[in-house]
Protein backbone atom coordinates (compact mmCIF):
# COMPACT_ATOMS: atom_id res chain seq x y z
CA UNK A 1 0.00 0.00 0.00
CA UNK A 2 1.22 3.49 -0.80
CA UNK A 3 1.85 6.05 1.93
CA UNK A 4 0.41 9.48 1.23
CA UNK A 5 1.25 12.76 2.95
CA UNK A 6 -1.48 15.16 4.05
CA UNK A 7 -0.58 17.39 1.10
CA UNK A 8 -0.97 14.46 -1.30
CA UNK A 9 -4.35 13.57 0.15
CA UNK A 10 -5.51 17.18 -0.13
CA UNK A 11 -4.46 17.16 -3.74
CA UNK A 12 -6.30 13.92 -4.34
CA UNK A 13 -9.38 15.27 -2.63
CA UNK A 14 -9.28 18.42 -4.70
CA UNK A 15 -8.85 16.31 -7.80
CA UNK A 16 -11.89 14.36 -6.85
CA UNK A 17 -13.73 17.65 -6.82
CA UNK A 18 -12.68 17.91 -10.43
CA UNK A 19 -14.08 14.45 -11.06
CA UNK A 20 -17.31 15.48 -9.43
CA UNK A 21 -17.46 18.54 -11.69
CA UNK A 22 -16.49 16.60 -14.78
CA UNK A 23 -19.03 13.91 -14.00
CA UNK A 24 -21.77 16.33 -15.04
CA UNK A 25 -20.63 16.25 -18.69
CA UNK A 26 -21.06 13.34 -21.14
CA UNK A 27 -18.32 12.34 -23.76
CA UNK A 28 -15.54 9.71 -24.99
CA UNK A 29 -11.66 9.41 -24.65
CA UNK A 30 -8.89 10.61 -26.98
CA UNK A 31 -5.78 8.57 -27.67
CA UNK A 32 -2.86 9.65 -25.53
CA UNK A 33 -0.40 9.58 -28.43
CA UNK A 34 -2.47 11.76 -30.77
CA UNK A 35 -1.28 15.33 -31.35
CA UNK A 36 -3.88 17.68 -29.92
CA UNK A 37 -6.26 19.58 -32.12
CA UNK A 38 -5.89 23.10 -30.72
CA UNK A 39 -8.96 24.49 -32.44
CA UNK A 40 -11.81 25.46 -30.12
CA UNK A 41 -13.71 22.36 -31.24
CA UNK A 42 -10.69 20.12 -30.77
CA UNK A 43 -10.04 21.35 -27.25
CA UNK A 44 -13.73 20.99 -26.34
CA UNK A 45 -13.70 17.48 -27.77
CA UNK A 46 -10.72 16.53 -25.60
CA UNK A 47 -12.40 17.84 -22.46
CA UNK A 48 -15.59 16.02 -23.44
CA UNK A 49 -13.70 12.81 -24.11
CA UNK A 50 -11.91 12.94 -20.78
CA UNK A 51 -15.15 13.69 -18.96
CA UNK A 52 -16.85 10.76 -20.65
CA UNK A 53 -14.01 8.46 -19.73
CA UNK A 54 -14.13 9.66 -16.12
CA UNK A 55 -17.90 9.10 -16.05
CA UNK A 56 -17.47 5.63 -17.52
CA UNK A 57 -14.74 4.78 -15.02
CA UNK A 58 -16.83 5.96 -12.09
CA UNK A 59 -19.82 4.01 -13.38
CA UNK A 60 -17.75 0.85 -13.30
CA UNK A 61 -16.42 1.64 -9.81
CA UNK A 62 -19.60 2.17 -7.77
CA UNK A 63 -17.84 2.86 -4.47
CA UNK A 64 -15.70 5.62 -6.00
CA UNK A 65 -18.75 6.95 -7.82
CA UNK A 66 -20.72 7.09 -4.56
CA UNK A 67 -17.96 9.01 -2.78
CA UNK A 68 -17.48 11.46 -5.66
CA UNK A 69 -21.22 11.98 -6.06
CA UNK A 70 -21.71 12.57 -2.35
CA UNK A 71 -18.78 15.01 -2.31
CA UNK A 72 -20.60 17.30 -4.73
CA UNK A 73 -23.24 18.11 -2.10
CA UNK A 74 -21.07 18.05 1.03
CA UNK A 75 -19.33 21.00 2.66
CA UNK A 76 -15.79 21.21 1.26
CA UNK A 77 -13.98 20.01 4.43
CA UNK A 78 -16.23 16.94 4.66
CA UNK A 79 -15.88 16.21 0.94
CA UNK A 80 -12.10 16.47 1.13
CA UNK A 81 -12.00 14.14 4.12
CA UNK A 82 -14.28 11.56 2.51
CA UNK A 83 -12.38 11.63 -0.77
CA UNK A 84 -8.99 11.50 0.95
CA UNK A 85 -10.08 8.50 3.01
CA UNK A 86 -11.44 6.70 -0.04
CA UNK A 87 -8.42 7.23 -2.27
CA UNK A 88 -5.99 6.41 0.55
CA UNK A 89 -7.71 3.05 0.82
CA UNK A 90 -7.84 2.66 -3.02
CA UNK A 91 -4.57 4.06 -4.43
CA UNK A 92 -4.88 2.13 -7.69
CA UNK A 93 -8.12 3.93 -8.48
CA UNK A 94 -6.35 7.25 -7.90
CA UNK A 95 -3.60 6.24 -10.36
CA UNK A 96 -6.16 5.11 -12.93
CA UNK A 97 -8.15 8.35 -12.68
CA UNK A 98 -4.97 10.41 -13.04
CA UNK A 99 -4.31 8.56 -16.28
CA UNK A 100 -7.82 9.27 -17.51
CA UNK A 101 -7.53 12.98 -16.70
CA UNK A 102 -4.03 13.52 -18.13
CA UNK A 103 -5.13 14.52 -21.67
CA UNK A 104 -6.60 17.72 -20.22
CA UNK A 105 -3.19 18.85 -18.99
CA UNK A 106 -1.52 17.70 -22.20
CA UNK A 107 -3.93 19.77 -24.25
CA UNK A 108 -3.53 22.81 -22.02
CA UNK A 109 0.26 22.66 -22.28
CA UNK A 110 0.47 21.84 -25.99
CA UNK A 111 -2.23 24.32 -27.03
CA UNK A 112 -1.23 27.00 -24.50
CA UNK A 113 -4.80 27.37 -23.30
CA UNK A 114 -6.94 26.94 -20.20
CA UNK A 115 -9.85 24.58 -20.72
CA UNK A 116 -11.39 24.40 -17.25
CA UNK A 117 -13.11 26.93 -15.02
CA UNK A 118 -10.86 28.34 -12.26
CA UNK A 119 -12.37 26.02 -9.61
CA UNK A 120 -11.97 22.93 -11.75
CA UNK A 121 -8.52 24.05 -12.90
CA UNK A 122 -7.36 24.32 -9.30
CA UNK A 123 -8.81 20.92 -8.42
CA UNK A 124 -7.29 19.38 -11.56
CA UNK A 125 -3.82 20.74 -10.77
CA UNK A 126 -4.03 19.53 -7.18
CA UNK A 127 -5.17 16.06 -8.21
CA UNK A 128 -2.55 15.66 -10.94
CA UNK A 129 0.26 16.82 -8.67
CA UNK A 130 -0.40 13.74 -6.56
Amino acid sequence: MMNFSGKTMRRQAAGCGLLAGLAATVIAAPTASAAPDCSAGGVASTVSSVTGSANQYLSSHPDANAVVTAAKSEPRPQAESDLRNYFTAHPQEYVELRGILSPIGDTQRQCNTTVLSPDLESAYNEFMAG
